[in-house]
């Protein structure tokens, strides 16, 4: 099994290691248009070799591709463009419908499925590749009637057997209203938050000196790339605005609660939050 990772960051390089160490891939050819992530990965070993799109395309079963979903929706109609009939393309970005539309009426659109492994970190390029990121994590399939099944059941091994995934399955408008809600609202607020504390608290020492665990894992999320996360906010943006505005009602009504010295009702709030204790537990 050939298979091309086209994107050598961190969820690219990741994968590229685990379909490596696992044996399901014989051979893994890395493509990135950054020269220095190319070198990297060799020398990290994240892939056997590196090629020129078009020549890792003539040699892969499947092809990876792990870019910013921006550039997705204008690299996946050309990859498809160039493939052979038991080829295989998936792309691993975190936003679906703008992508999967974007291929909607290809004529190789059998050949493709649409997936997204639900790990990472907050840091990015190959040095940020880990081993096992995907063990026990989620990977959701979607649209999946639209792709050959053949085709499918082979994306569905690559990531039980190659990287010790769970699959579940969407279709591309519902992956993307609950990514939304508990993905990308995330980093939007990690950003806010890091953004807030940044214009408020001009002493980098206290910062620093004073930041509890709290504070770091709740800021985590706003060491983030930009140039991965503004393409994501695009695309999803009429979702991730609706659970937006829901999130600063709930701020407005907590400070409401605050300002009216209402904090019995408060503690009821709190309490009703710790739900997610149940739900992230099971």
């Amino acid at each position: 099994m050939v298979i091309s990772v086209v994107g050598l960051g961190l969820i690219g390089g990741s994968m590229a290691l685990g379909l490596k160490e696992s044996g399901f891939a014989d051979t893994v050819i890395g493509v990135d248009n950054k020269t220095e992530h190319v070198i990297k990965a060799l020398e990290l070993q994240l892939v056997d070799k590196v090629a020129l799109l078009g020549d890792a395309i003539k040699q892969s079963d499947i092809i990876i591709l792990a870019v910013p979903v921006d550039a997705l929706v204008s690299l996946l109609p050309q990859v498809l463009d160039d493939i052979l009939p038991h080829q295989v393309v998936i792309e691993v970005g975190s936003t679906k419908k703008k992508v999967v539309d974007a291929v909607v009426t290809h004529p190789n659109r059998a050949n493709f499925v649409a997936t997204h492994p639900m790990a990472g970190t907050e840091f990015s390029g190959p040095e940020a590749a880990i081993r096992h990121l995907f063990d026990h994590k989620t990977c959701v399939l979607c649209d999946v009637e639209q792709s050959n099944p053949d085709l499918v059941a082979l994306i569905e091994k690559m990531y039980v057997e190659g990287l010790q995934m769970r699959l579940k399955y969407l279709d591309s408008t519902a992956h993307d209203i609950h990514t939304a809600y508990i993905s990308h609202i995330s980093h939007i607020c990690s950003f806010a938050l890091a953004a807030t504390v940044l214009e408020k608290e001009k002493d980098e020492d206290s910062i620093f000196n004073l930041a509890s665990s709290g504070f770091e894992s709740t800021v985590r999320l706003a060491k983030s790339n930009p140039d991965t996360w503004i393409p994501i906010f695009r695309q999803n943006q009429e979702n991730i605005i609706d659970v937006l505005d829901e999130y600063i009602n709930t701020l407005l009504k907590f400070k409401g609660l605050m300002l009216a010295d209402g904090y019995d009702k408060f503690r009821e709030y709190l309490v009703q939050a710790n739900d997610i204790k149940r739900i992230l537990n099971k």
